[in-house]
């Protein structure tokens, strides 16, 4: 397989992992209000967690010492972005919440690695990257209400689009040296030690009912297991960077369940960013090909 068709196929399976991330917030609000968002966080983990297990047990046998600090630092990164974005967009809301936590990933991930590498991504890269970022934000501005320019709530939001953005690229040897199964275990396993008491300190005890596990289990292993696997698998063959742009695919996922689904009508400058957002990608998916190829 050739360096383009490896670099697509990685663009196809982080694109379909942001889809099933664009499920959260509808699933999510399919949940009863006595659920804490901060008990969602953690369980969805936890269950992701046990997906992984499944998956790791039944994969080859490995040799050699587990990388574990790098785990570490990026369990942390998973436990402290999914805490901070739901604290994040319950300080904010939904849409500008969202917008900031995921449109500031990809200016993190460009920045460390310049500052890492010492290398600039593509300059088409950065164009396609702010042209999305920029569509991010008309989205968000085009649904209107639910938004409060709360200075401590957009802090958190850039908090977790630096975690997000951390992960992303510490992810990716990982996925190398030691597979999607096991690197996600670990990582999320990680997360989920640290979410879970968290959540227990911020969240109160446990209210869950049947329509609450529901909820929870399909964003445990679909919206988070099978996204993340998909993720993993992707960040294999395109670097990661590019990986953090291209899940500004959720908000556009998100957006199209919101009208089709919940029936919500957007405002004309919502679909200009939805119009935007997906140029922006064009762009960046044109530039990893072209990367690719040399």
């Amino acid at each position: 397989m050739t360096d383009s068709r490896h670099s697509a196929r990685g663009i196809a399976l982080v694109w379909c992992a942001a889809m099933l991330w664009g499920t959260t917030g509808t699933a999510q609000s399919l949940a009863p209000a006595a659920l804490s968002p901060y008990w969602v966080g953690a369980l969805r983990l936890a269950i992701a967690s046990g997906f992984f297990a499944l998956l790791a047990w039944g994969a080859p046998a490995r040799h050699g010492p587990w990388p574990w600090r790098p785990l570490a630092f990026a369990g942390a990164c998973i436990a402290v972005y999914n805490l901070s974005f739901f604290a994040g967009v319950k300080q904010s809301g939904v849409a500008l919440g969202t917008a900031i936590a995921i449109g500031s990933g990809p200016i993190w991930a460009g920045l460390m690695q310049t500052l890492i590498a010492r290398r600039l991504p593509p300059a088409l890269w950065w164009l396609g990257t702010l042209v999305s970022v920029a569509g991010g934000a008309a989205m968000a501005l085009g649904q209107g209400g639910g938004m409060r320019l709360n200075p401590v709530g957009v802090g958190l939001c850039l908090l977790a689009g630096l975690c997000y953005a951390s992960y992303t690229l510490v992810n990716k040897p990982l996925v190398l040296a030691l597979g999607p199964a096991r690197t996600n275990l670990g990582v999320f396993a990680g997360a989920a030690l640290v979410a879970v008491p968290v959540a227990y300190a911020l969240g109160g005890a446990l209210q869950a009912g049947a329509s609450s596990w529901a909820v929870v289990l399909f964003l445990g292993l679909v919206s988070t297991g099978l996204s993340y696997l998909l993720f993993s698998s992707g960040l294999r063959h395109v670097s990661g960077t590019t990986g953090v742009t291209l899940a500004l695919g959720e908000p556009v996922t998100a957006f199209v369940l919101a009208v089709w689904v919940v029936g919500e009508r957007q405002q004309p400058l919502a679909w200009l960013g939805l119009a935007a957002v997906i140029a922006g990608l064009l762009l960046v998916v044109w530039a990893e090909l072209r990367s690719a190829k040399r």
